[in-house]
């Protein structure tokens, strides 16, 4: 299915088509079966979701329904500045009445193989019980939704484009030992489990993505080698949501 791209005029309007999506996304996932399983990443995601936490959407989204999971992990505590937890924690999860129970975190105190192994497990022990659904194309974990950023490179979760890791394709979660951006230990999903969703949202903002975009989208996005970003295809929806900056190289 050929990814939906919406142009915005500027990150405020973005952020307010993005809270809509969510909130309608939301509302449809927990009537058809009870619960909304969100993929949540780190970077400036939480600025551009920040419209969930106003009128109407703070009080209208059924927030006890939520599942929270995230993409890719820094392995750090969670109270750490770097960790992508904490930026959720901070930026979003303090502020909407989603139950603890509900939030999966990496467990601390382990290495990235471990703590990759561990979520991994964790995922499949939630599609076993019924928690998660799973795709029939894939056998993988199949979340609702996937909100996920971009980095300047074309990079998405903790899959660059020089590293193996983008590669995999048994393993749900990975993990990384040498990510070009700091910290460098890293778990992250693999592209198998985000291509298994139902609903991917790419929301890429800011002037310092357009070079990204413009090799992704432009008339020679299929040339050369294919950055991470371009190969997020999920079984379901693809929506780019992009500002004025973000577009400007197109």
């Amino acid at each position: 299915m050929a990814p939906k791209i919406l142009r915005f005029q500027s990150e405020e309007a973005t952020a307010i088509a993005l809270a809509k999506y969510i909130a309608n996304l939301s509302a449809k996932s927990i009537a058809n079966h009870g619960s909304f399983s969100v993929v949540l990443s780190g970077g400036t995601l939480f600025d551009t979701t920040r419209k969930l936490l106003e009128a109407p959407y703070i009080g209208s989204i059924d927030w006890s329904k939520w599942l929270i999971f995230f993409l890719d992990e820094r392995v750090v505590p969670l109270d750490h500045p770097d960790s992508n937890y904490k930026l959720a924690y901070d930026g979003f999860l303090s502020k909407v009445p989603i139950p603890e129970s509900n939030i999966y975190p990496i467990k601390e105190n382990l290495s990235p193989e471990e703590a990759a192994e561990e979520y991994e497990q964790r995922l499949k022990q939630l599609v076993a019980n019924g928690t998660l659904k799973t795709s029939p194309v894939t056998g993988f974990a199949k979340f609702d939704l996937m909100l996920v950023g971009m980095g300047p490179d074309g990079h998405v979760a903790s899959l660059f484009c020089w590293h193996f890791q983008r590669f995999e394709k048994q393993k749900w979660v990975t993990f990384i030992t040498d990510s070009p951006k700091p910290p460098p230990p890293r778990i992250t999903f693999t592209f198998p489990l985000i291509n298994s969703a139902s609903e991917i949202a790419l929301v890429v903002v800011g002037e310092e993505k357009a070079d990204a975009v413009k090799v992704a989208l432009g008339e020679h996005a299929s040339y050369g080698y294919p950055l991470p970003v371009q190969k997020v295809s999920p079984e379901g929806n693809l929506t780019w949501f992009l500002d004025n900056g973000a577009t400007s190289r197109l």
